[in-house]
Parts: structure tokens; C-alpha cells; sequence
């Protein structure tokens, strides 16, 4: 059984429309989930360790405040593109489009004001929550009317969040949420104790600027196998890595599979990621710092989260060779993520 709880969470500021925004609480007997109106950001992830203590496993704010100031997208659901777009630049049907730079000289997540800094129009579900905006022709310089609907929906132990779109234009669309986990409880100080193993054979090689080379590198022999589970913090020692902040080549396919799975010994917690998508962004929060003000005055410093974000491959609109990243008009794009949550 979930039931589902509405709240008011704060008002946007004026200069912003000034409206209201909601907190939806998702809650099963292992389970509880806090999801904001805004930017669809799940705020608070309960979970339970191996002695049915909960503790909140993803970093984030106790006010709207934290979540209106400029932060790595905690929690939020970032589009229409995740990910980098290089020089911010595609063409489409002989047509160049121009997007804005906010991460060095690429495009990161959607542009300027992308999808995880507006307010949606929430439609409460049985079990969950519906997400739906309108993100018009031309947002962020991209082509189209595009509707958005993102569903978050509990049962047991198992969060999925839908993701589906309409597009009037042809336009690259991926979208993903952008949570920082922490099995130990958001605020401990690293990941490094954390169990990882990730379903790929192969990853994207990037340059300096993070946007892939191109080359579709086997993991085999590298510091980026994870098919078997590795200790974080002895795996980055080992092969001498500041961190990973790269794309995992996923088995391609519409069926839901597991292609990720996190152990946290102390605890016993481990989550599973189960999706449909054809990417996955493995981030261990290299670029945290402790200088932001998190849940109950925790800081975050390096290395305090990762995030595993389901997604098509990072500038897929400009690599042929790359999953098909664009929606055509009459089309409809449709993934699903499923986060599992257990003990062992």
C-alpha cells in the first residue's frame, strides 16, 4: 500500500511568477519519497538499513531557497537534453541551432533555465504523482512545442519515474533525474565504503570538456569495468582516478533491465537501477566542495554522493554513430527508470 500526501513547500520568488509550489510524499512500509513541483526534484529518499532503521540517502535542502539558488541539479529532472551538447551546437534538417554555454564551452543539461528550474502542474496518481509541462517552441533555443509528462509512482520497494513527450518539431530530447545518493545517509562524508558494479561493456571515452571523443571503448582491462562490484574508494586508488563522470554503453533494447547495483556494507542497503534507456551517467560528485548548505547544515564535500542517471548517450545529436537522440512530430518518446531499494 502507498499513500500519497500533498503539501505546500514555499512560494517561488516574484521575479520568478511568484507560485506555489507542492510536495508530494510517496510512503510505503520501506519506502518514503518527498518530490517537489519544482523542477520535479525529489527532495527527501528514505530507506531502511539491515536493523529497519530509515535514513534520507539523497542530498538536497530543507527550503525551496536552497533548491531557487544555484546548485548541481540535486534531485531534479534536467532536459530536454541531460547531459552535454558540445559548443551548445546541432543542426537539424539543414538548420543550425545555437544553445547556451553554462558549462564551459558546451551546453549542460537542458541550457540556462532548463526543466529542473520551472515550476510543473502536478496531477496526484493512486500511488503517485504526474508531472506536466509545456516547454514551448524555441525554449532554450530548441525546436518545437514540446509536452512533458514525468510520473513518479512507489509500490514496496520499487520507485519508477516515467518519462514521456509529444514534440510538434523534430528535437533532440533526453531526459533523465539528476539524484545524489549516499546509502550511508545524505550528509556522511564520502563513497568511498560503497559496492558498485554496472551492467556495460563498453563506455565513452570524453576530452577535456567531457564531451565524447567519438570512440566506443571496451571496458575490458580498464579502471571502467564494473561488471564485477568494486570497493569505491580502492577502485579509484587502484587505477589512479580522480573520479567518473562518464557515460556506461548500455545492452540496447525497449525491455526493462538491471544495469546498476550499489552495495553499502555498513548498512546493508543496496539499490538497484533497472531501466529502458540506452545510457547510463555514472557521477561520484567530483565537483562537490562543501561550500553548499545541505539538509539539516550538512556539507557536501567531494566525493559525498554519486548519481547514476539513465539517459541517451551525451552529445548524441551530433554523433550519427550514437543512439538516435531526436523525437519526430507523431512520435512519442517514452522510458522508464526503476529504482529498487533492499538489504542484504
Amino acid at each position: 500500500m502507498t499513500t500519497v500526501r500533498r503539501e505546500a513547500f514555499g512560494r517561488m520568488p516574484p521575479e520568478e511568477g511568484g507560485g506555489e509550489v507542492e510536495k508530494f510524499v510517496l510512503q510505503s512500509d520501506s519506502v518514503k519519497v518527498e518530490i517537489l513541483s519544482f523542477g520535479c526534484i525529489i527532495a527527501t529518499l528514505e530507506t531502511k538499513d539491515r536493523d529497519g532503521q530509515f535514513s534520507d540517502v539523497v542530498l538536497g535542502f530543507d527550503t525551496l531557497e536552497g533548491y531557487t539558488r544555484k546548485h548541481p541539479f540535486f534531485g531534479a529532472v534536467v532536459g530536454r537534453v541531460a547531459n552535454r551538447i558540445a559548443n551548445g551546437r546541432f543542426s537539424l534538417d539543414g538548420k543550425e541551432y545555437q544553445l547556451f554555454l553554462n558549462n564551459g564551452p558546451n551546453s549542460l543539461h537542458g541550457g540556462a533555465k532548463g526543466f529542473d528550474k520551472v515550476l510543473w502542474s502536478p496531477q496526484v496518481l493512486p500511488n503517485g504523482v504526474r508531472f506536466f509541462r509545456l516547454s514551448p517552441d524555441g525554449e532554450e533555443g530548441y525546436p518545437g512545442d514540446l509536452k512533458v509528462w514525468v510520473t513518479y509512482t512507489l509500490s514496496g520497494r520499487e520507485l519508477a519515474i516515467n518519462y514521456q513527450a509529444q514534440t510538434s518539431k523534430t528535437t533532440p530530447i533526453s531526459l533523465t533525474n539528476h539524484a545524489y545518493f549516499n546509502l550511508a545517509g545524505q550528509g556522511s562524508r564520502d563513497v568511498y565504503d560503497h559496492e558498485i558494479s554496472i551492467e556495460a561493456d563498453s563506455y565513452l571515452p570524453v576530452d577535456d570538456t567531457k564531451i565524447p571523443t567519438g570512440e566506443v571503448a571496451a571496458v575490458q582491462g580498464t579502471g571502467f569495468d564494473l561488471r564485477q562490484p568494486v570497493e569505491l574508494g580502492k577502485h579509484l586508488q587502484k587505477f589512479h582516478l580522480d573520479g567518473f563522470d562518464h557515460n556506461f554503453c548500455l545492452h540496447q533494447g525497449k525491455d526493462r533491465r538491471l544495469v546498476a547495483r550499489v552495495f553499502h556494507p555498513p548498512s546493508g542497503r543496496t539499490m538497484e537501477v533497472h531501466t529502458t534507456q540506452p545510457g547510463i551517467q555514472f557521477y561520484t560528485g567530483n565537483n562537490l566542495d562543501g561550500s553548499l548548505k545541505g539538509k539539516g547544515a550538512a556539507t557536501y564535500p567531494k566525493h559525498s554522493a554519486f548519481c547514476l542517471e539513465t539517459q541517451n548517450w551525451p552529445d548524441a545529436v551530433n554523433k550519427p554513430h550514437f543512439p538516435n537522440v531526436l523525437l519526430h512530430p507523431g512520435e512519442e518518446y517514452n522510458h522508464t527508470t526503476w529504482l529498487v531499494f533492499n538489504t542484504a
